[in-house]
């Protein structure tokens, strides 16, 4: 079979509330954009650094426009003719040292136009580089999300290894049921094999051997004491093993406090008992029925007439011999007569034990169940727990160490059991390397010294006693904090068809530019100079005054606009109608109900499935709240 761990539980782990929020969008990026500001500085500057030359350009023409009039005008023509040639050399020059600051200055801003451009479309660039990642990033978000979504919200609780046992204290007989199938079902499901022993006397198994049913198993169920005729459990034991499970089973069914052992039973020695049936077996022989044991004991005590026992073939004459000189009269005889009245009324209830005939091929099967019946008597049942208990511990001590919780062992109602059985079923189960679950609805005091001890996990589920509520919140310790979630899960089916078929396909592009610049520049001027002067000649006194300003504006604006679309649709359906009469939903809501502390009144109103499941770790002991319905594995599966 395979090994898996144990499961007792499911835990709620949010999902989609601890996502991952979205990727932020890109940063915007300055694009460059031309400076008007820069240009009309360039300008500035392109106009003082020509302005020695407009001047002399200027100077030098008008110079020689005089000089040239002058030659007109003159014999001396020679020198004034060369004077105005030589002044048109530096107006020339000037003029060239103009036009060259002028061709620098356009060199200038048609550079920085091209810079501009070039920095604009590695610009863009970027950004688009940008939208590209943040949509890719977007996309892995939205999956991540979708993966968040469907991630399981309920995972299994599972026992670290090593652990051989889980005590469960509290809770109805309904939450016996979630838990037992629980754990149960995935043991079955692996190939290992379950043995259910119902002391509850509420058919505690009865969702799990459906289930087991439905999956195609073949459980074997006893309700005792009705069917233990067919009940093999003990069944073709040894004198020895046989004489140890009467006599331990005549000692727990005897009247006895809950938790006390076999010590403090006054009429329990369990040493004498099996002494005395060993000797009565030997005397009967090999395989013998429980019938004609308790026939044997009535004739050591005395008790009825031994020839009817004769006559109904439980003993024969040759044993009744036997038995009536196996002890000496005296002291022993008196002894050997009690021992024997009290073996044989607590073990009466067991001669149909065995007495059916066994099935020719008994069929093979890995769910057993004995549960006791809850019509029959309460005395009857307390002698069919410690002997159920009993035979099972005997055979886990004889069966070979398997995988560990291959095979898993539910005792329901263990407080019904005396302290000294539990010890001997758990050390059996741990030598057997059998997962064992045993199940409290009280936690006396016995019960309470055992829980968790050893390599054993223990849980509390809703405990309605105020005594037992606050021995487990000291268990616990009243510092840990739960939170409980509450899922609402409905489902049903709906089915309305239509019949028809349709199929519309469009599709269109359209694109679109649009760039537009203005600029516009403007100058005016005006210089201003004023002088004043006072001379004598034939015009008489003179003033002269001049005045200039000079303003320069930019103005430039540019808009660039693309549009780009491609529309698609397309739309087909296809629907079936029939009339059908039935509907129904499903919907499924999952929410944080509650936050609790351990406190003893918590614990009274924990819900109907919730176990708080405490097993130590190498660091530390671990406190889980799990839900032990097994519905929940199938929300599980749904998400994994």
């Amino acid at each position: 079979t395979a090994e898996i761990p144990a499961v007792v539980g499911w835990q709620y782990v949010p999902g989609v509330a601890e996502a991952e929020a979205p990727p932020s969008r890109p940063a915007p990026v300055s694009v460059d954009r031309f400076d008007p500001g820069w240009l009309a500085a360039q300008a500035r500057i392109s106009a003082a650094a020509s302005r020695p030359g407009r001047a002399g350009a200027v100077a030098t023409a008008a110079a020689a426009v005089l000089l040239l009039a002058a030659s007109m005008a003159t014999t001396a023509w020679l020198p004034t003719g060369l004077g105005a040639l030589i002044c048109t050399a530096w107006s020339a020059a000037c003029s060239w040292s103009v036009w060259r600051e002028r061709c620098r200055f356009v060199a200038s801003i048609a550079g920085e136009r091209r810079r501009v451009e070039f920095a604009r479309a590695i610009q863009v660039r970027l950004l688009e580089q940008r939208q590209r990642d943040h949509l890719s990033q977007y996309r892995a978000w939205q999956r991540r999300i979708g993966v968040a979504a469907g991630r399981r919200a309920w995972l299994p609780v599972e026992l670290p290894g090593g652990m051989d046992r889980v005590d469960v204290a509290g809770g109805s007989l309904a939450s016996w049921a979630a838990l037992m199938t629980t754990v149960a079902a995935p043991r079955l499901a692996a190939g290992g094999e379950v043995t259910v022993i119902d002391l509850t006397e509420g058919a505690v198994a009865a969702d799990l051997v459906r289930i087991a049913q439905g999956a195609g198993l073949r459980p074997l169920v006893w309700v005792l004491p009705g069917d233990l005729p067919r009940l093999d459990l003990g069944a073709g034991l040894e004198a020895a093993a046989l004489a140890d499970v009467l006599a331990l089973t005549a000692v727990a069914a005897g009247p006895q406090r809950a938790g006390a052992t076999s010590a403090d039973n006054p009429a329990g020695d369990a040493a004498a008992d099996c002494t005395l049936l060993e000797r009565v077996l030997g005397v009967l022989g090999p395989d013998p029925r429980l019938a004609s044991v308790n026939a044997a004991l009535r004739a050591l005590a005395d008790i009825g007439d031994p020839l009817a026992d004769v006559r109904a073939g439980l003993l024969t004459n040759g044993q009744l011999a036997q038995i009536g000189t196996m002890f000496r009269h005296g002291a022993a005889e008196r002894i050997v007569l009690e021992r024997a009245f009290v073996l044989e009324s607590r073990l009466r209830g067991l001669d149909p034990l065995g007495a059916a005939q066994p099935p020719a091929a008994p069929f093979p099967t890995r769910l057993r169940v004995a549960a006791l019946d809850r019509r029959a008597g309460v005395i009857g049942n307390q002698m069919m727990s410690a002997y159920l208990v009993a035979a099972t511990t005997h055979m886990l001590r004889q069966a070979e160490p398997g995988k560990p919780w291959a095979h898993v062992v539910c005792v329901l109602g263990a407080e019904r059991l005396a302290s000294d059985a539990l010890d001997r079923i758990a050390v059996a189960c741990e030598l057997s390397r059998a997962g064992l679950l045993l199940a409290f609805r009280t936690i006396p005091s016995g019960v309470r010294e055992r829980l968790g001890r050893g390599n054993a996990a223990f849980g509390f589920m809703r405990l309605g006693n105020g005594d037992d509520a606050r021995a487990a919140s000291e268990l616990i310790g009243t510092e840990h904090r739960f939170v409980v979630a509450q899922i609402t899960d409905t489902v049903g089916t709906s089915l309305t068809d239509t019949s028809g078929g349709s199929y519309t396909s469009t599709a269109g592009t359209s694109e679109s530019v649009a760039d537009s610049m203005s600029e516009s520049i403007s100058r005016g001027g005006s210089r201003g100079r004023g002088r004043g002067r006072h001379g004598i000649g034939p015009f008489g006194d003179f003033n002269s005054s001049s005045s200039r300003d000079l303003n320069y504006s930019l103005s430039e604006s540019e808009s660039v606009s693309l549009t780009a679309g491609i529309n698609s649709g397309t739309s087909w359906g296809l629907s079936l109608s029939r009339a059908f009469g039935k509907n129904a939903s499903q919907g499924r809501t999952l929410q944080r109900s509650r936050e609790l502390l351990v406190e003893p009144d918590e614990l009274q109103r924990l819900p109907l499935s919730a176990m708080i499941v405490s097993y130590p770790t190498a660091s530390g002991r671990t406190l889980v709240l799990a839900d032990t319905n097994p519905a929940l594995s199938s929300l599980a599966d749904e998400s994994a």
